[in-house]
């Protein structure tokens, strides 16, 4: 199924997508370690006031470290968005206590995860457990949930649709502000197929597409191997212009493709780009700003006739 359409030599059509890029670069989220953002003394300058960055839980890791580094960005004006890791957690008890120190802390979004850790520590062994034990009721957050486009190592396609039926109806049975964030991929055919085939079941939930930032294609497929993103690596390797890519990865034919489609179906659950930065942040917050920059300077361009 080919949904990504190749551009049209329009004028009015370019210049739509060229502002729907730059708003998808300028409203991008990105996801930083506990480390990253602990250690990083410019996130003010690099990322935008209200800039949505997820706080990810790695293995062997320490939920303070999660609960700093979300207490830090919001004294930077920045958004945390900490994952809730449901196979992490030894008891209902520490999970009630994870959850009071994080809304304490200011924090209002999180990300319901099942977590990387191959031992479940207690009784959530993946995060529908978690909503089934009603440990948000009350609470001030809205939940974030994963889509996978290229499946998952581990649950097949019926049983990674059923779960996110669920979660659907329990953010309608709750009132509870829920959206989907996709695991990343190479191509834009890989969210776009994903989303017609369960976008019934998704819907009204937002959707937001994961994006690996700009970095060397060896470092991407590392990360994809870890990640079980396979089938996109798999053609990228085989693509005619490997070579090249073995040097650099930039996913700017991604994302005009990404921006080309939101034009064109401005009713979609597709809202906007979550962003990888295996690359490092700063390389990833120039390629965004590089985006958001050059998507207005074309149009102010076509705007004086090219002159």
């Amino acid at each position: 199924m080919k949904l990504a359409q190749e551009p049209h030599a329009d004028p009015m059509m370019d210049t739509a997508c060229d502002n729907a890029l730059a708003a998808m670069a300028r409203a991008a989220s990105l996801e930083l370690t506990p480390r990253q953002i602990l250690t990083t003394d410019d996130l003010s300058v690099r990322l935008a006031p209200g800039t949505r960055v997820y706080v990810p839980y790695l293995p062997n890791g320490h939920y303070p470290d999660t609960i700093a580094a979300s207490r830090h960005l919001l004294a930077n004006d920045l958004v945390p968005v900490p994952h809730f890791p449901a196979r992490a957690l030894a008891s209902r008890q520490q999970a009630d206590d994870w959850l009071s120190q994080l809304a304490e802390a200011g924090v209002r979004r999180l990300m319901v995860i099942a977590g990387d850790t191959a031992k479940v520590a207690g009784p959530f062994a993946d995060s529908l457990a978690l909503l089934n034990a009603d440990l948000f009721a009350g609470r001030p957050f809205g939940l974030g949930v994963a889509g996978h486009p290229e499946g998952h190592p581990v649950a097949d396609e019926s049983a990674l649709r059923d779960a996110l039926r669920i979660k659907r109806d329990y953010a309608a049975a709750t009132g509870t502000d829920m959206w989907v964030v996709t695991q990343f991929a190479f191509e834009a055919d890989s969210f776009l197929t994903w989303l017609h085939e369960n976008g019934d079941t998704i819907a009204p939930l937002p959707v937001y597409f994961g994006i690996a930032g700009p970095t060397s294609l060896r470092t991407l497929l590392s990360y994809a191997a870890l990640c079980g993103v396979g089938v996109s690596a798999r053609a990228l390797i085989r693509h005619p212009e490997t070579a090249r890519l073995l040097r650099s990865w930039t996913p700017d034919g991604l994302v005009e493709a990404l921006a080309h489609y939101r034009v064109e179906h401005p009713l979609s659950l597709f809202q906007g780009l979550h962003i990888f930065p295996f690359g490092g942040l700063k390389r990833s917050t120039k390629w965004l700003n590089n985006l958001a920059s050059a998507g207005l300077a074309d149009n102010d361009q076509r705007q004086s006739g090219g002159q």
